[in-house]
């Protein structure tokens, strides 16, 4: 079996999957920029209100990836899909030809440029729905849920996409293979859309304070997505607003990546998560006027992080 991983995006989400492959006997590497004298030190210690705690010492701590020695079974990109980050140039140097590219990130219309810098490759595009966050150097705490979704584009499962997905279970998390892994990725922008940037425009609230308060605008928002969904192709379950808000209110209060990101005057995933959408219903012609709203305070709040 493939067992070889290297890790490009040391977060919360890179780490904790990174940690569960480690766990099932892949050997894993990680590119680790910023903690890298720490973790090169003690590594990265996870506490799983559901798993347990464990700590995840990487086979290899690197601080980029041409320092990689060996050829990965598995590339596993987790980076945020933002302007300053260059995929197709971070993994390059370290793309075999048996190298199976996995991308672990959210937004919609985000992968033609990996498949068309890598059209020899195997493309595994990956949604994870889970609430993790990364609470000082070198430590992970996973609140809650975690379902892994992988689906090779540009629609079918291979072989490697299987055998990641039994390494995942093997660790106590569900991991599911699709034919549709585009539309599943519309069907987490769902979510996605309205509580990522609400996060960030309400002052820092969380998915249950926001909720509590405006479900009706959040239902709307998530209508648009639907809507830009069945327009591009991709119909959505009918029940899908119902069942996210329905999770939303069961799942602990949450501070969500994007106001994570704000809060420590990082880049956000305003353009891969709204403004992609935008655009395509544009395209298609669609309305989409609450979607439209949000995605337009998001970016007259980027100018607060640029000013």
């Amino acid at each position: 079996m493939s067992n070889k991983a290297l890790i490009i995006g040391a977060g919360a989400i890179g780490v904790f999957y990174g940690s569960l492959l480690a766990k099932a006997g892949a050997e894993v590497a990680v590119v680790c920029r910023s903690e890298y004298e720490h973790v090169k030190q003690h590594g990265f210690f996870i506490d799983s209100r559901e798993l347990g705690s464990w700590t995840f010492t990487p086979s290899q701590v690197l601080k980029n990836t041409a320092e990689y020695v060996g050829a990965a079974d598995y590339i596993l990109l987790c980076t945020k899909v933002i302007p300053p980050v260059d995929r197709v140039a971070l993994i390059r140097p370290v793309v075999t030809a048996d190298t199976a590219i996995v991308f672990i990130q959210n937004g919609v219309e985000i992968e033609q440029e990996i498949v068309s810098a890598f059209p020899g490759n195997e493309i595994i595009s990956g949604l994870a729905y889970i609430c993790c966050n990364q609470i000082r150097n070198g430590e992970i705490l996973h609140l809650a849920y975690g379902r892994l979704t992988l689906g090779n584009l540009p629609g079918y499962v291979s072989n490697k996409t299987t055998e990641l997905c039994d390494l995942i279970r093997q660790s106590g998390i569900e991991c599911i293979a699709t034919r549709n892994i585009v539309t599943e990725r519309w069907k987490k922008c769902v979510w996605n859309a309205p509580f990522n940037p609400l996060s960030v425009l309400s002052g820092g609230l969380s998915t249950l304070d926001i909720l509590h308060s405006q479900e009706a605008f959040v239902r709307n928002i998530m209508l648009d997505i639907c809507r830009i969904a069945k327009a591009a192709g991709y119909q959505l379950p009918e029940d899908i607003i119902d069942i996210n808000i329905k999770n939303t209110y069961a799942m602990p209060p949450y501070k969500t990546s994007m106001l994570l990101d704000f809060e420590n005057g990082h880049p956000m995933e305003t353009e891969a998560i709204l403004g992609n959408a935008v655009r395509v219903a544009k395209q298609a012609g669609i309305s989409s006027p609450y979607l439209d709203s949000v995605y337009a305070l998001m970016k007259l709040r980027e100018l607060k992080l640029d000013a």
